[in-house]
């Protein structure tokens, strides 16, 4: 039920009628008009840009184009005013009885209120996390696991068919560094002294991943040649990495359809095939590439390897893919492997990446641009930093000094529920301050509280009104006469419900689910003001004594809040709190 999208669907029938009658010109497009809540809402309930877009076009005033809908529109029962403002905006003023139509219609629905078919089951794949195997997550990681999860989350909320993905990184350098770190701890199971030297990582989470070692094979490996236990140490290590990677992962509500590993499309013709498709397009030749910015021609050797001509995709240079000697270039797996996303046949890909693979955008856009004749658009979503803060200082980490704070320190602190809100409190690309003292406030200044407690007070009047005898079951309360639900604060309650399925919409169409927890918090501080005005005027508390009838009606509007924080919370991943004690 989208009170805004069936607006706009009456007013673009208007338009067409206007066409047909001669006040418009033919052959206008109407894709650009929008039905949105204004930004005054003084101004009214819904704001239209219809003349404003079309006015060029038909070659005329925008008023006079504004005006001339605005009468078509006063015949519609439900709109009570339609005026123009400023060079041709259209305002319009509903009548009380639509938003008094929406508790109902929420209740029926449940927490699939605002459900909508706009992905139509187009398939997407998001991937996201995809962290090396060489340690457990930290705090960057988790930001982009929460974002991840609830964009996928979001977008199956919107009717698209979502798959989850981790890519293992797995074929490169670092996972033999990983195994060499891990032989030392294997070592120091043997009552070894080892030193780790730089470069390889020290941490204690090692520990008994040596020890599991030792118990599997013994003494075997020790003092050993590295070529004798390299390739299986890097195996076994890499496994146990990845337990524990998805134990991280469970402990914050994350579970992934696919993991891909990057090992696998080495040596059994994968990347092979995705050059080869390129190279079917003249998108690869042989060929040097210019020095880098800042370099002097004079310091720079060129050297002749193979290239993809990703320039021809709106790239800043030409990338390689294969060294003179026939070893890969490290971009080679990467097309290969969204060569492979193409092949399985999704319709959309997204990829969310930490905010130091900002240089990585343009060429892998280019290559699935290639890969996919165009076909398949890849939106990159950038995670920016996290800085937490705790007793009023910093936390730092560093995976390679074994000092970083990981997923399960933050989760230790404040819960599953707690990190992940937070992290949606800002859009992806915007670094976030994680104070662990003010996250677990209980104060209007903590977004997280502020939801939970507005969904956790309707729970209170639910109980309440139980033990007063009133029947609020999800029936009753979807029968009453909502006719009384005509104060002020009341309507402003209702019509922030009735965004709720626009901003799901909004929020899947732009790949940002951080709206949702913007929405809940707008929600709750509508609510909030509500129950305040109670205390005061007691013809707004939502029990009135020996009044059934009204009484469910006003519950019938807290309790459509309620479902709405819990829908809203669902794609966020949270679970909604009955009771803040």
């Amino acid at each position: 039920m989208n009170l805004f999208a069936d607006m706009r669907a009456r007013i673009l029938g208007d338009l067409t009628a206007m066409t047909e009658a001669g006040t418009l010109p033919e052959g206008l497009s109407f894709d650009a008009v929008t039905v949105e809540p204004p930004r005054d809402p003084a101004h009214g309930d819904m704001a239209t840009n219809a003349a404003m877009v079309l006015a060029k076009k038909a070659k005329m005033p925008p008023r006079a184009i504004a005006e001339a809908l605005a009468a078509q529109l006063q015949s519609v029962a439900s709109i009570t005013e339609a005026s123009v403002a400023g060079p041709g905006f259209l305002n319009l003023r509903l009548a009380p009885s639509v938003w008094q139509a929406l508790p109902p219609k929420v209740l029926e629905h449940g927490i699939n209120f605002g459900r909508s078919a706009m992905g139509a089951g187009q398939k997407v794949n998001v991937e996201y996390v995809s962290a090396n195997p060489t340690g457990p997550l930290h705090v960057g990681h988790t930001r982009g696991a929460v974002f991840g999860d609830a964009l996928a989350a979001l977008l199956a909320f919107a009717g698209y068919d979502v798959t989850r993905e981790y890519y293992i990184n797995d074929g490169g350098a670092q996972v033999d560094t990983l195994a060499r770190s891990v032989y030392l701890r294997y070592l120091e199971a043997h009552g070894q002294d080892v030193a780790f030297e730089d470069g390889t990582y020290p941490g204690d989470y090692l520990v008994p991943v040596g020890q599991a070692l030792k118990d599997k094979v013994g003494d075997a490996y020790v003092g050993a040649d590295e070529s004798v236990w390299l390739a299986d140490v890097r195996v076994f290590a890499t496994d146990a990495m990845m337990d524990l990677i998805r134990d991280d992962l469970a402990a914050l509500g994350v579970t992934m359809d696919v993991f891909f590993s990057e090992k696998s499309l080495y040596g059994t013709g994968r990347i092979e095939a995705a050059i080869d498709d390129l190279k079917g397009k003249d998108l690869i030749y042989w060929g040097t590439l210019p020095p880098p910015k800042g370099k002097k021609p004079e310091d720079w050797e060129a050297r002749e390897q193979w290239l993809f001509r990703s320039t021809a995709f709106g790239d800043d240079e030409d990338r390689p893919v294969q060294k003179s000697d026939g070893a890969w270039a490290y971009f080679a797996p990467d097309i290969a492997y969204h060569y492979d996303k193409c092949q399985r046949g999704f319709d959309a890909l997204i990829d969310v990446f930490g905010a130091d693979h900002g240089g990585y955008v343009k060429r892998m856009k280019a290559a699935v641009a290639a890969l996919s004749d165009e076909k398949v658009p890849l939106d990159i979503k950038l995670t920016q930093l996290v800085k937490l803060w705790k007793d009023g200082a910093e936390f730092k980490m560093s995976k390679r000094a074994g000092t970083f704070v990981t997923l399960r320190d933050v989760i230790a602190e404040v819960g599953p529920d707690v990190t992940r809100f937070i992290m949606l409190t800002r859009k992806n690309d915007a670094p976030l301050d994680f104070d662990f003292d003010k996250v677990l406030e209980q104060s209007r200044e903590n977004p997280v509280f502020y939801v939970q407690y507005a969904h956790a007070r309707v729970h209170s009047v639910l109980r309440k009104a139980r033990e007063a005898g009133i029947d609020v079951s999800d029936q009753a309360l979807g029968a009453a006469d909502l006719s009384c639900l005509d104060h002020e604060a009341e309507l402003a309650v209702l019509r922030k419900i009735a965004e709720f399925p626009r901003l799901i919409e909004i929020a899947a169409r732009t790949n940002e689910p951080h709206r949702v927890a913007g929405y809940l918090g707008e929600l709750a501080a509508e609510f909030h003001a509500l129950w305040n005005r109670g205390n005061d005027e007691p013809s707004l508390r939502f029990v009135q004594d020996g009044d059934t009838a009204t009484s469910q009606a006003k519950i019938a509007l807290a309790r459509g809040v309620s479902v709405v924080i819990a829908a809203g919370l669902g794609i966020l991943g949270v679970v909604p709190m009955a009771d803040m004690r």
